[in-house]
């Protein structure tokens, strides 16, 4: 997940539309539709790390090719490259500071989560990996449909260029503009009036993250039940085999039914693996949900730096009003002084006002840009979440749909064993 930034402060509209601008592509459609994008393959590698002690880690080929070149007819060999999985980080870091409006994919898990206790938790695993392959994938083919992530400059480098990308993100300055999870967190607590929609969604997404790691766990209970009968059904075909030994006439029937119990016992170790394909799914979705609720703590620090900023105009209005009146209508230090002292020179009175004057132009300044920021993002932000629920519903009843066909196909094999089993015995 996003990492915290080292400075608190906030660049300006101006130069966050002018970062944004820079590093976009002006182009209408979508890199995906312009560019093919696959992640290959996957390499264990040795090196040394950043403070120079010995590590293994793994890579991944990401191979590109223009698609012109392959709606014409053409076949030319993909350009490629090699990342780690610490880059694709990165690029994510990068997105999600450069574009706060948008519900930026998430990246597959970097450690085995949800595991039923026959399946690997070790990152290394071969199975682990090429699952997290495929998850690279698709994160990289999601950013690439989006219509604006796919067409930031920064990601046609991650893609493209070997060397150099690191530097050209780092350029960018986007840690400095990244928001800490402190002030954040502050926010959250003290905003008065955010904005309904946004406190609805991001309860949404504590709900649909809760949810989904229940039907996680529920599936990796099941899966371990499943695997003891699956392989209890192996006993069945040693009894039969032994038994067979000692009939004459009942030993082919008993041996061909313990051939098909010995069948049924090994098909769940490819069963499993299937399944494990509708669990990435799902957590997929278990990750996505705190990149929503991301946007919507964006918001809640928008709109408090907003308030802040309208409080402090309307304390440097009535510090104005109290200064040309003379009238102090709240309790302060220097109204107190100013009794028992005496009040101030003209002189120092006309400079205070015009000091005052000057701040309050700036604070309203201030609280125009702010305002206009906060609509800006909450704009831009709604219309990513609708398009993301519009994705979310297609995808997970997609991915419910065929998990509950594959349950059915199961079950019908487990009943095709039994038949023929039954058939065996018949012939006995």
């Amino acid at each position: 997940m996003m990492e915290d930034g080292k400075e608190d402060s906030l660049a300006t509209d101006d130069e966050s539309d002018q970062t944004t601008a820079d590093n976009t592509v002006e182009d209408g459609s979508t890199l995906l539709r312009r560019m093919e994008i696959c992640v290959a393959e996957a390499e264990k590698r040795s090196g040394k790390n950043a403070v120079g002690m010995q590590e293994t880690f793994t890579v991944y080929l990401i191979e590109t090719r223009p698609m012109d070149a392959v709606t014409e007819g053409h076949n030319p060999a993909p350009d490629s490259l090699w990342r780690r999985y610490s880059e694709f980080e990165l690029l994510r870091n990068y997105l999600v500071v450069t574009y706060p409006f948008a519900v930026v994919p998430p990246l597959p898990e970097k450690r085995a989560e949800f595991v039923w206790h026959k399946l690997s938790a070790d990152n290394m695993d071969p199975d682990f990996v090429e699952r997290r392959r495929v998850g690279l994938e698709n994160f990289l083919l999601r950013v690439a449909s989006h219509s604006v992530l796919s067409n930031d400059k920064i990601l046609q480098h991650f893609l493209t260029e070997e060397h150099g990308w690191k530097e050209a993100v780092f350029d960018t300055g986007f840690q400095a503009k990244a928001d800490s999870r402190l002030r954040a967190l502050s926010a959250t607590f003290r905003v008065r009036n955010p904005d309904k929609r946004f406190m609805e969604m991001k309860h949404y997404s504590d709900e649909l993250q809760a949810h989904t790691s229940q039907l996680l766990r529920t599936r990796a209970r099941v899966a371990d039940r499943l695997y003891g009968v699956y392989k209890v059904h192996g006993n069945y075909g040693r009894v039969f085999s032994e038994w067979s030994a000692i009939e004459k006439e009942m030993g082919d029937g008993l041996q061909s039914a313990g051939h098909h119990m010995d069948a049924y016992a090994a098909s769940i170790d490819d069963i499993l693996e299937e399944e494990e394909h509708y669990a990435d799914q799902l957590k997929e979705y278990l990750f996505y949900a705190e990149a929503l609720r991301a946007v919507c703590r964006k918001h809640e620090l928008t709109q408090f730096e907003l308030e802040v900023a309208s409080q402090d105009l309307v304390s440097k209005k009535q510090q104005r009003e109290e200064l040309a009146t003379g009238i102090v209508r709240t309790f302060s230090f220097k109204g107190m002084t100013s009794k028992l002292f005496g009040q101030e020179a003209p002189e120092q009175r006309e400079a205070r006002l015009r000091l005052l004057e000057e701040l309050i132009a700036e604070g309203e300044d201030a609280v125009r840009d702010k305002t206009a920021e906060v609509q800006e993002h909450v704009e831009k932000a709604w219309v990513d979440m609708q398009r993301f629920k519009e994705q979310k519903d297609k995808d997970l009843r997609e991915a419910l749909v065929s998990y509950a066909l594959m349950q059915i196909s199961m079950c019908k094999k487990g009943m095709q064993v039994w038949s023929n089993a039954k058939e065996c015995f018949l012939k006995m």
